[in-house]
């Protein structure tokens, strides 16, 4: 198994290096296509980091990742699956890949909102909207007595 590299981005200008000796693969039996093969293949994979262990990240890097991942953590490891092919060697890139995705936006900091004021444009379809819909409520009401 090689390195895995993660591209640089906000929050990893010079990207990332996980070691492969920190990275755990499982391969299971996988549902899904395949045919006969399916029972026989392990092609589903586990890939799992531990990320309060890793040297790949640094304080900084560690603590907004466990905060932005914590809902996706086992205590602070991060596992992914892939079954989506048939086969292994597939499954083990997509893995991978996904693993590197879920990083790079764990690192990435907040965007803020700036606030605007509304465009002129929008205040008037606004406007537009409460009068129709003021309008389709008149119509409902009871008519005058006479």
């Amino acid at each position: 198994m090689q390195d895995l590299f993660i591209t640089p981005g906000p929050g990893c200008p010079r990207g990332l290096t996980v070691p492969a000796s920190e990275l755990d693969e499982y391969f299971t039996h996988a549902s899904g296509p395949g045919g006969q093969g399916v029972n026989t293949a392990d092609s589903r994979v586990q890939l799992s980091l531990d990320l309060a262990t890793t040297t790949a990240l640094d304080q900084r890097q560690r603590q907004r990742a466990l905060q932005n991942l914590s809902e996706r953590l086992n205590g602070t490891v991060l596992t992914v699956t892939a079954t989506k092919h048939r086969s292994q060697y597939r499954n083990r890139m997509a893995a991978r890949e996904r693993l590197a995705a879920l990083l790079r936006g764990a690192l990435a900091p907040p965007v803020t909102r700036r606030a605007t004021n509304p465009t002129r444009g929008s205040q008037r379809r606004r406007l537009a909207a409460k009068r129709r819909r003021a309008e389709l409520k008149q119509l409902r009401r009871r008519p005058p007595g006479e």
